[in-house]
């Protein structure tokens, strides 16, 4: 099964504060294990709210919103994408993280075809299965 594992921004990355050396260099040895695991299928930074934009859709209107936006609790300064076998190993390996200071990290499984039941008929799933195989030949 996989995780987004949801990195929540706060103050500092909103604000473009870049983390420590000494950050960048536990994150790295971190990933360096999640990815010997097999675990890691990616992982990204993202740059603070103020350079992002958000789009409403309402009927066929289309609205762009300008960051930054003003509640970082609900905004996302990263995230890595996991393949593991429960939830449970996703839990341990985030414990394991190298965050400390309230740093909140989000946990959420990610859908799979099956989940989505009959109503992911044969001819929708082939589609799927075609449009991830092409965008696995182009990475």
């Amino acid at each position: 099964m996989r995780f987004m594992v949801i990195v929540k921004a706060d103050k500092d990355s909103e604000a473009g504060v870049m983390p420590s050396e000494q950050l960048l260099t536990e994150m790295g040895r971190y990933n360096e294990e999640l990815v010997k695991a097999g675990i890691m299928l990616a992982g990204e930074g993202l740059q603070p709210s103020s350079k992002g934009v958000r789009v409403k859709f309402s009927g066929h209107q289309r609205t762009v919103i300008d960051g930054p936006f003003t509640k970082s609790k609900e905004l996302i300064a990263g995230f890595w994408l996991w393949q593991v076998k429960s939830k449970d190993e996703a839990i341990e390996w985030l414990k394991r993280a190298p965050f400390d200071g309230g740093t909140e990290i989000e946990l959420r499984q990610v859908f799979e075809a099956d989940d989505f039941g009959a109503e992911l008929t044969p001819e929708l799933r082939e589609r799927e299965e075609r449009l991830r195989a092409q965008v696995a030949a182009k990475s």
